[in-house]
């Protein structure tokens, strides 16, 4: 008939028959026949949505950046929501013939923003860009303890910030700053190796050094050692050639020349030339040195 519709929901969909001012027939992705003059169909989402968001907000430290991420929720009561906002379709077009559900989303939206410029107030340049798990968790909990969500029965499964962006000018100067630590970092890693070779070059000096000085004081005593020795030595040749020089100190020379000659003649054919004058003999004889 011309008037009557058949209407089909997605399983995504609780569907409200509303007629005669009472609720006739709902459920999530049913499908009925309808009369288009006193029939209301509504459609609420029961699925997990997900939207992505971008904010500008300013830091604690009055920087501006750039909030990214996405908020995951869904509706957790489909009756709450139809008493507040008008979720109503055209059941031949299934299109919702007001703008509240856009203005649903418009005031999700807001509240997360509210709660990231209240967290992200709280946090320094530097640390909200590094602290993005963090930041996401303060969100979360603003989010589900907030009032005016809860009231529209919107149920916050998950937000997760995905960045934290500066401005490109504060993003070099990040940068520039950043490379010049790293730089600083190499030229104290430099120097250290410098100063390692340095000190490794000293030591090995002064190990040799104390080599050459143990070495000498070695030498030292071992000179000492000899000269000693050489010295005892003599002394001893000394003493042996005045003990053995002893006997013929107190001898009549006449008998140490009888003596002497009779050696030599013991001995002649060992002797090549020898020459005895009168006056060595005189001399002897006579007992004169």
């Amino acid at each position: 008939m011309f008037f009557v519709t058949y209407f089909k929901g997605e399983p995504t969909e609780y569907i409200f028959k509303y007629s005669g001012g009472r609720i006739k027939k709902e459920g999530a992705g049913i499908s009925f026949f309808c009369f288009d003059l006193n029939t209301t169909v509504i459609s609420i989402p029961i699925k997990t949505i997900d939207f992505p968001f971008i904010f500008n907000e300013i830091t604690k430290n009055y920087q501006a950046v750039t909030v990214q991420g996405q908020f995951t929720y869904k509706i957790k009561s489909p009756h709450e929501v139809m008493a507040i906002l008008d979720f109503s379709v055209d059941p031949r077009t299934n299109t919702y013939k007001s703008e509240d559900p856009s203005k649903l989303s418009q005031r999700i939206i807001n509240a997360v923003q509210e709660a990231t410029r209240s967290e992200i107030q709280q946090y320094s340049l530097e640390d909200a860009i590094k602290k993005t798990d963090a930041l996401s968790r303060a969100i979360f909990d603003k989010i589900k303890i907030d009032a005016f969500l809860k009231a529209l029965s919107i149920d916050c499964l998950n937000i997760s910030i995905t960045a934290v962006t500066p401005t490109p000018e504060i993003a070099k100067a990040l940068e520039a700053e950043y490379r010049e630590t790293l730089q600083r970092k190499a030229d104290e890693a430099i120097y250290s190796r410098r100063a390692a070779a340095v000190e490794q070059e000293r030591k090995i000096k002064e190990n040799e050094l104390n080599s050459k000085i143990t070495l000498e004081k070695g030498r030292q005593q071992l000179v000492e050692l000899d000269g000693a020795n050489r010295l005892r030595e003599a002394e001893f040749k000394s003493k042996v050639s005045e003990l053995e020089l002893a006997p013929f100190k107190n001898l009549d020379p006449r008998l140490l020349l009888a003596q002497g000659l009779k050696s030599l003649g013991e001995n002649a054919s060992k002797i090549a030339n020898l020459t005895i004058t009168p006056d060595l003999l005189s001399a002897i004889l006579d007992g004169k040195k």
